[in-house]
């Protein structure tokens, strides 16, 4: 589903019947190019759809029965963080509750749905949450209660629970084995060992007072570096968590706010920012060439693409490395970089 205006070279378009916020990519060996689209409906009833992308043919293809509705928009979505194929099929999603949900051939159903609140069947909403590579039993979720919970996604019960900032929590990413970071409506980027749940280390404050920071993604592959965003910034702000609070550069070549980024998931150098300039900049932050600056603006994208609309999500595929998914509008755009 293509229009001949969205026929670029290394360009994909794929057309959902409804608004898209959340995406993921696949990440089994079993189902290359294989994405989740989430509904962003002002409603209670929501969806969320598989979409496959075959390279050879340029084609996108659903299949009726592989989606399922979903209470309220979905704020992110991923599938089990394993290549492995003897691992269950499974995609989680956050809402109002964390669920966990199995695709067969010809269904998908609700595995489970995984509330921590102890005293009641209400539950705060769940900003995000990210699925642990290095040990996937473990589900790390970000709530606006200001609370961080750890799930044992296998026996569906709560690891950890942390108060973990001031203001309501709006993104969480794992670092290494035990190791979590988040960033809130209190404005710091804050990292968290599992082995010392009472002490927590402020790595960045937005200097921006009273200024959310909404955005974080650890670097998987050098676990040195997050990147994290501030609310209504341009900047995306590089941390080297070895020289805390001061960044190690910032990215200042959005002309508006920046909604995402996403790290190249095997070489570790390169990230893609988007947001509301309507364009997907991809930077190479540590490269040979790399040097610390601390001047906004200095450092230049390696590559540019340009949308139709204000971009509100990124998703750099873990399998096949050339491939970055963007969403917009009623969109889901694949980029061959």
């Amino acid at each position: 589903m293509q229009s001949p205006a969205e026929k670029k070279a290394g360009v994909y378009t794929y057309v959902a019947q409804w608004p898209i916020y959340s995406t993921a990519w696949s990440f089994r060996a079993d189902k290359n190019c294989r994405l989740a689209v989430g509904s962003f409906l002002e409603d209670y009833s929501n969806k969320v759809e598989l979409v496959q992308f075959n390279p050879d043919t340029s084609d996108f293809t659903t299949d009726n029965r592989l989606f399922f509705d979903h209470p309220y928009a979905p704020t992110n979505l991923m599938f089990f963080p394993s290549q492995n194929t003897t691992n269950p099929d499974l995609i989680a999603t956050s809402g109002d509750y964390l669920r966990l949900w199995e695709i067969y051939d010809d269904r998908i159903q609700l595995k489970s749905l995984l509330n921590s609140n102890k005293t009641s069947e209400f539950n705060s909403p769940i900003t995000s949450f990210d699925w642990a590579e290095i040990d996937t039993r473990r589900v790390a979720t970000a709530s606006v209660d200001t609370t961080c919970a750890v799930w044992d996604v296998e026996r569906e019960v709560v690891d950890s629970q942390l108060v973990a900032h001031d203001k309501e929590v709006f993104d969480i990413s794992w670092g290494g084995f035990n190791v979590f970071a988040s960033v809130s409506g209190d404005g710091s980027l804050r990292v968290f060992d599992l082995r010392d749940k009472e002490r927590s280390t402020i790595i960045y404050e937005n200097p921006i007072q009273d200024s959310p920071l909404l955005r974080l993604e650890w670097n998987k592959f050098d676990s040195r570096f997050i990147a994290t965003v501030g609310m209504d910034s341009n900047k995306v702000v590089i941390l080297d968590i070895r020289f805390p609070t001061t960044p190690l550069m910032e990215l200042c070549k959005h002309k508006a706010s920046v909604n995402a980024v996403s790290w190249s998931p095997s070489i570790g150098r390169h990230l893609c920012s988007v947001g509301d300039d309507s364009r997907a900049l991809i930077w190479d932050v540590v490269g040979p060439g790399f040097q610390s600056n601390q001047n906004c603006g200095e450092m230049e994208p390696d590559m540019w693409y340009g949308s139709t609309a204000e971009i509100n999500q990124v998703r750099w595929s873990p399998v096949e490395l050339q491939w970055i998914g963007i969403t917009f509008l009623n969109k889901l755009q694949l980029l061959k970089v």
